[in-house]
């Protein structure tokens, strides 16, 4: 089933206009290429990850039906390309929303979210259609679609830590209740237990904090706040998840 959207009108007025092209290759869930040679990261997504070439590297649950599912929609077919921020990363990938028959057709990010076959994956430099992105991706959690079937993908409790510190170098989604707020230096701490040393905490960096301020959501208000956090858990102090960004956070219930 396609999920269609008219999503520059509608979802996303926000993007501008990009090349377009044929698709002729698929990479995986989140990857294509034009006939050009433009490679095209599908921006606001994260795939079950396949390890193309990668020694070691175990692909993940349902990557190869991720990247049939964007096979079956866009192999062979004209896409239009949809800038919303940062239009090229590192390895020098186009980052882009991506259009069947132009900007006003079939949107493959809010088809793949949507059908449970991708998460939503998102930079501090490209924050587009993130509010439609996790709202597709809610439907398909509450629908059991997908990746939300299998226990990998599941979204974990903050406390305990210890099951959370056995995720180290995966990108998570984190629910739980803010036990404390807090400022120290540049930095806030959302802290979800009492000893900060063992326990999961969420760190909003700086450059971050100015972000959120542009939004009008205060980070220490979120105190006894119940969230869920998206992002790489690292271990500095206990298991942790830096904030770069407000997307990051979604607000589940204030008290």
């Amino acid at each position: 089933m396609l999920i269609t959207g008219t999503a520059l009108g509608a979802q996303c007025p926000e993007l501008e206009p990009g090349p377009s092209g044929v698709v002729v290759e698929v990479t995986d869930g989140d990857t294509i290429v034009l006939e050009s040679g433009l490679v095209v990261r599908m921006i606001g997504t994260q795939a079950p990850k396949l390890p193309l070439g990668r020694d070691g590297f175990e692909a993940w649950p349902l990557a190869d039906d991720a990247k049939a599912e964007l096979e079956d929609m866009v192999l062979g077919q004209t896409v239009q390309l949809g800038y919303g921020g940062a239009r090229v990363d590192r390895y020098d990938r186009a980052l882009a929303h991506v259009f069947l028959d132009g900007l006003d057709g079939l949107w493959a990010q809010g088809h793949m979210v949507g059908t449970g076959l991708a998460r939503v994956y998102s930079f501090p430099d490209n924050r587009a259609c993130l509010a439609s992105l996790l709202a597709a991706e809610a439907q398909a959690r509450r629908d059991g679609l997908g990746i939300w079937t299998d226990p990998y993908y599941r979204v974990r409790a903050a406390e305990p830590p210890a099951a959370l510190a056995e995720r180290i170098g995966h990108y998570e989604l984190v629910e739980g209740r803010v036990l404390l707020a807090d400022r120290v230096g540049s930095r806030v701490f959302l802290n979800f237990g009492r000893y900060w040393k063992e326990d999961f905490t969420a760190v909003i960096e700086a450059k971050a904090l100015t972000l959120f301020n542009d939004t009008g959501l205060d980070p220490l208000a979120l105190e006894g706040a119940l969230v869920r956090i998206r992002g790489w858990v690292d271990d500095r102090d206990g298991p942790r998840i830096e904030v770069t960004h407000p997307e990051q956070i979604e607000v589940l219930a204030n008290r």
